[in-house]
């Protein structure tokens, strides 16, 4: 049974269906034939009851030709020549067993055990239909009449008996066989059809997952992200659900491809200006030392020291790159409870270290926040560094945390109202900031993480000169019980 389970399951989806749809037909049709077939039995036997009873409308004559038969009893039957065919069975069982035919019998009945058993009850009654055979064998029907008393005239006892009325089966069985083999042609046509009918809903109805197999072929030969599978608006099928998944799952692929090529794209772009400065700068070093020319102490400074600056501008890129490159799965699996006051007084502090000559005010609220705290500091450290940056020597930043509303604002030149929608953008610069230290992804990954956490970061201008930058996160004053 399993090995026949197992292969059901490796035949194709169409065949399974067809198979299915034939067998649940086969037992409904089964069922139906042999409801059909039993019903029209009971009507046949129903009317050959009826045509026993009328046999008996006379039951004075038959009585009288009883009580003759075992006077004159015979076991076997003749037929005169000149009169018509008997079609009835009639004879009578006595309680000793004695058995009598009716000069108009057609035959004996054979004597079953549920006649004796009426006989020995003596009682008159309905009488009982069954069924028996006759002297040849042949099926007939038989209604045992009970209640009669017969004397016998030479010995003068009298005993029990019974009447037994027999009719031929055979034209109701051949109704009935007839009947069953039209059932079972029928069946057989009805199973047929709906097998074939249930291969061309199936084939119909998998189309669309024909024409999907061929889309996701397709992709996986030719990396085509462009495919896309029509479907109508209004169906709402599984089919047409799984249509529209596909159809979205190709969009946000291709959007992730473009996505992936322009941040290659980009920095590609950005990593060939500190490399070609720092091919520039050792191959002036290099060409000192195999010339034998020196360079002059202060330039040799001065290139060490551009040096050292393009290294760090590409460690900080590759670090920001990393970053961006993080999967969403990677960083879920970090989130946790993190107190934003602590994390901006880290920040501050590694701001502090950067902006020596500034003066940086804090005012901190207790709130709580679900994030990956690293991520969220790094996104703080990122906005406090653009602060530091832009703002002029002795300036003043000002930090403020109240309920989850997190504000740094400078008192720098600030930023052009049509940068703003740019300054979010990966590898974006201003054009008055390109001469500064920075690779274009800090806002960037400020964005990313906040969006990440469920808030929102905007920059707009301060009053009286500067940029106000906003962070808004979701949380709470106190900490969840679970980690307090």
């Amino acid at each position: 049974m399993r090995r026949v389970l197992r292969r059901f399951q490796t035949l194709p989806i169409r065949s399974r269906l067809a198979m299915l749809v034939a067998a649940a037909v086969a037992f409904a049709v089964a069922a139906v034939s042999v409801t059909c077939w039993f019903l029209v039995q009971g009507k046949l036997y129903e009317q050959v009851n009826n045509d026993l009873q009328k046999q008996l409308l006379n039951m004075r004559q038959i009585r009288d030709q009883a009580n003759a038969a075992v006077n004159n009893c015979t076991t076997k039957v003749t037929q005169d020549a000149g009169n018509p065919p008997r079609t009835t069975y009639f004879q009578v069982v006595s309680e000793t067993g004695k058995t009598c035919v009716l000069p108009f019998s057609m035959g004996t009945v054979k004597v079953t055990r549920t006649d004796k058993n009426l006989i020995k009850q003596g009682r008159a009654g309905d009488g009982v239909f069954h069924n028996s055979t006759d002297q040849s064998g042949n099926d007939v029907r038989v209604l045992a009449l009970p209640g009669f008393t017969i004397t016998d005239q030479n010995t003068g006892t009298s005993s029990n008996a019974a009447l037994l009325v027999a009719l031929p089966l055979k034209n109701t069985q051949k109704t009935l066989n007839d009947l069953a083999l039209i059932l079972l042609l029928v069946s057989g046509v009805g199973v047929l059809g709906a097998g074939a009918a249930g291969l061309a809903v199936a084939r119909a109805g998998l189309r669309p997952v024909d024409k999907l197999t061929e889309a996701v072929e397709h992709v996986a030969r030719t990396e085509d992200l462009g495919i896309r599978i029509p479907v109508e608006d209004d169906a709402e099928d599984e089919i047409a659900r799984l249509s529209r998944s596909f159809n979205s799952m190709t969009s946000s692929l291709a959007s992730s491809r473009e996505l992936q090529q322009q941040l290659i794209a980009d920095a590609g772009h950005e990593l060939r200006t500190p490399l070609t400065s720092l091919r520039t700068n050792i191959e002036l070093l290099t060409r000192s030392e195999e010339t034998g020319r020196p360079i002059p102490p202060a330039d040799r400074k001065a290139l060490l020291a551009s040096v050292k600056a393009q290294m760090t501008e590409l460690a900080s890129l590759i670090g920001d790159l990393q970053e961006l490159a993080r999967s969403e799965g990677q960083r879920g699996e970090r989130v946790q409870v993190v107190s934003l006051r602590d994390t901006v007084e880290a920040a501050l502090r590694r701001a502090r270290l950067r902006g020596p000559e500034l003066t940086i005010t804090a005012d901190l609220q207790p709130w709580y926040v679900r994030a990956e705290p690293s991520a969220l500091e790094r996104a703080i450290v990122n906005i406090l560094d653009n602060a530091v940056k832009f703002s002029p020597e002795g300036g003043t930043i000002d930090v403020q945390l109240d309920h989850g509303v997190l504000t740094v604002r400078d008192h720098g030149p600030g930023i052009p109202a049509e940068e703003l929608p740019h300054v979010f953008d990966r590898f974006w610069r201003s054009p008055s900031a390109r001469a500064l230290p920075g690779s274009g992804l800090g806002l960037s990954i400020v964005a990313r993480t906040v969006e990440q956490a469920g808030g929102e970061v905007t920059l707009t201008h301060a009053d009286g000169g500067g940029t106000v930058a906003t962070v808004r996160l979701p949380g709470a004053p106190t900490p969840p019980p679970e980690v307090r």
